[in-house]
């Protein structure tokens, strides 16, 4: 795309405008580190717009603190961009699983709020962080997400992020990002840590 200017003008009747201020789905996947991170710099800049944003965490365990999660109550409480709200699905799964069938049924019922809110419009950002995994899990039907995400009404954006997004996610996603990983820190036996995984 030299100079901002498209490769192909698709034949769909509508205006430069309305195609630019057409809705999104983003999928951030791949192995490497900063899908999340990514999301998150999304959801600035909806607030910076004064968007509403809805934030649905999947799979991070619900205990953690996450310094995303602070930074952005924050702002949405400032009263200066758009407000802010965070959902946790349950107690979450991290890297150790525990009670995969709790996690599995509050996964189910996350998808479903997210669900309820786009019927109702309730935010212009969702961030579905990690919800890749209950797709590529069979937790949650793909199918039913990319009708869902086809057809929701109004102007809302939806991004989503994970390891192994399934193929169907990716076909009907207006932008995708895959994330490789040349190097990380963890591969010589470095524990995350703050201010960088958290």
């Amino acid at each position: 795309m030299p100079q901002g200017k498209p490769s192909v003008v698709p034949e769909d009747g509508l205006t430069t405008r309305q195609r630019r201020n057409r809705p999104l789905v983003v999928v951030h996947t791949g192995i490497g580190k900063g899908k999340s991170t990514a999301a998150f710099g999304l959801a600035l800049r909806a607030w910076n717009q004064g968007w509403p944003i809805g934030v649905f965490q999947f799979v991070k365990s619900a205990k953690w603190k996450v310094g995303e999660e602070r930074a952005l109550r924050v702002l949405g409480d400032s009263g200066e961009g758009g407000t802010v709200a965070w959902h946790k699905m349950g107690e979450g799964w991290s890297w150790v699983q525990r009670d995969l069938q709790s996690s599995e049924e509050a996964a189910r019922e996350g998808w479903e709020q997210v669900k309820r809110d786009l019927a109702a419009e309730t935010y212009g950002l969702y961030v579905l962080d990690e919800f890749a995994y209950p797709m590529h899990w069979g937790w949650v039907d793909t199918d039913e997400v990319v009708a869902v995400l086809r057809d929701r009404p109004g102007a809302q954006h939806v991004v989503i992020t994970g390891r192994n997004a399934p193929e169907k996610l990716i076909e009907a996603a207006d932008l995708v990002t895959e994330m490789g990983k040349v190097k990380h820190p963890m591969d010589v036996g470095q524990k995350g840590q703050k201010g960088i995984e958290w």
